[in-house]
């Protein structure tokens, strides 16, 4: 090769060495990546969203995940039925509602076990749901996976629906209601349970985990044509709520700091939730079972909320559950 040739070549290795150096294609092009809006309210069931959200500004994947914060469960149901949401974290009766009427949605990952609690007045003599006989009791909705837990727990202190005055009362305002004597008592996602607890005005009458083991209160739940037309942005989102909820299982305090910000709330009372005990919520084995999907139809059956059984594959797609799951990368 002549002096003239090498020259040639080498400048082209550096020219094009300089051109990759600058466009960096092993990393993501932000104009290019495909986003996805995750819809989530400020509860400590839906604490993997805004932490997946923020591990997403960091990712090595096509995908950003951006969460959408929403104040209560009417709003996110109008904007997944007008699709101008695709996915979102949503009650598990609720979910079973729409997909009863006909809106075309899947559940693909549960959101947390436990992380309720049945809060009562700080004097208030209270053992256990008999003592409420006659009682104001606040729930969130009839939709509730709350209201379930409490028609099984009725079952099994043979208490009447009839003999509670149950109300429906946004979780929010549930805490300062109980401390103005407005309610007796009242059963929701945290963190509005602890604010109670840590305001001094409330005490703990059950952990949902002592009513019902593993309870599930909330599921991600997408939309078909999400599934149909980008499985892989599915695949992704459902590995990186799994992540999440593996790196926040070894990392509490850390968790709270990074999703206070998305919540809006008190990092101090996230931290208390999380770690008073520390089994208050649990953010590990989301795949939603068979067993888990059909206790929830039994008792929605019986409490009115659905009018007949669906069948499971109608209802759950695990296609996109990981087989081994790894914390995400995070530093807060």
């Amino acid at each position: 090769m002549t002096y003239k040739l090498r020259l040639t070549a080498i400048t082209i290795g550096v020219l094009v060495a300089l051109t990759l150096a600058h466009m960096k294609p092993w990393q993501v092009d932000e104009a290019r990546a495909s986003r996805l809006s995750v819809g989530f309210l400020p509860v400590t069931c839906h604490l993997t969203c805004p932490v997946t959200d923020f591990a997403t500004k960091s990712t090595t994947t096509a995908t950003h995940f951006e969460s959408q914060r929403f104040t209560e469960f009417a709003t996110v149901v109008e904007a997944l039925k007008a699709r101008k949401l695709e996915a979102t974290f949503l009650l598990a009766p609720l979910a079973m509602v729409l997909r009863q009427q006909g809106v075309p949605i899947k559940i693909v990952y549960l959101g947390h076990r436990d992380g309720s609690t049945v809060m009562v007045r700080k004097d208030s003599t209270a053992t256990s749901l008999r003592d409420l006989r006659g009682k104001t009791f606040a729930r969130p909705s009839k939709y509730s996976n709350q209201y379930l837990v409490i028609t099984k727990l009725m079952d099994d202190q043979g208490v009447r629906p009839e003999e509670i005055n149950f109300v429906d009362l946004p979780p929010p305002d549930m805490p300062s209601a109980l401390a103005a004597g407005a309610i007796d008592a009242y059963f929701v996602g945290e963190p509005h349970a602890a604010k109670a607890e840590v305001a001094g005005t409330g005490r703990v009458l059950y952990h949902a985990k002592d009513i019902w083991p593993r309870f599930v209160s909330c599921v991600l739940v997408v939309r078909q044509e999400l599934i149909d037309e980008r499985p892989e942005v599915v695949r992704d989102l459902v590995r990186g709520i799994a992540e999440s909820g593996e790196w926040a299982e070894r990392n509490r305090l850390a968790a709270a700091k990074v999703a206070a910000p998305y919540f809006r709330q008190d990092q101090k009372l996230l931290e208390f939730v999380l770690t008073q005990p520390s089994d208050r919520v649990s953010y590990r084995h989301l795949t939603p079972t068979d067993d888990d999907l059909r206790s929830i139809m039994k008792y929605a059956l019986k409490a009115g909320i659905l009018e007949r059984e669906i069948e499971l594959d109608q209802l759950v797609d695990r296609r996109f559950i990981p087989a081994d799951i790894a914390p995400a990368r995070i530093t807060p």
